[in-house]
C-alpha cells in the first residue's frame, strides 16, 4: 500500500474542504429558495384534506431535491477546476 505524501494529503484535505463549503452554499440556497416558493404558493393550504395532508411533506421534500440536485453540476464544475488547480507534485 503506497503512503500519501504530505502534499497529497493537503490537496485532498482542501478538495475535502472546499467540496463541504459548496455543499453547504448549497444547503442554504435551496433551502431558503424552497421556503419562499412554498411561503408565495401557500402549500399549507393544500392540507386542508386528508389526501393533501398526506402529500405535504413529499411535495415539500421534492421541491427541495429539485432545488438542491440543480447545484451539482455547479459543484463538480467548482471543485474540478479547483482540483485541477492545485500542484500535486
Amino acid at each position: 500500500m503506497s503512503q500519501f505524501t504530505p502534499l497529497e494529503i493537503a490537496n485532498w484535505m482542501a478538495i475535502y474542504l472546499a467540496t463541504s463549503l459548496c455543499c453547504a452554499i448549497a444547503m442554504v440556497l435551496s433551502v431558503s429558495v424552497a421556503l419562499h416558493e412554498l411561503w408565495k404558493d401557500r402549500v399549507w393550504e393544500d392540507a386542508r384534506s386528508v389526501k393533501g395532508a398526506a402529500l405535504l411533506l413529499p411535495r415539500i421534500w421534492w421541491r427541495w431535491q429539485k432545488l438542491y440536485l440543480l447545484s451539482t453540476p455547479v459543484t463538480l464544475g467548482i471543485i474540478g477546476y479547483f482540483a485541477a488547480s492545485l500542484s500535486w507534485r
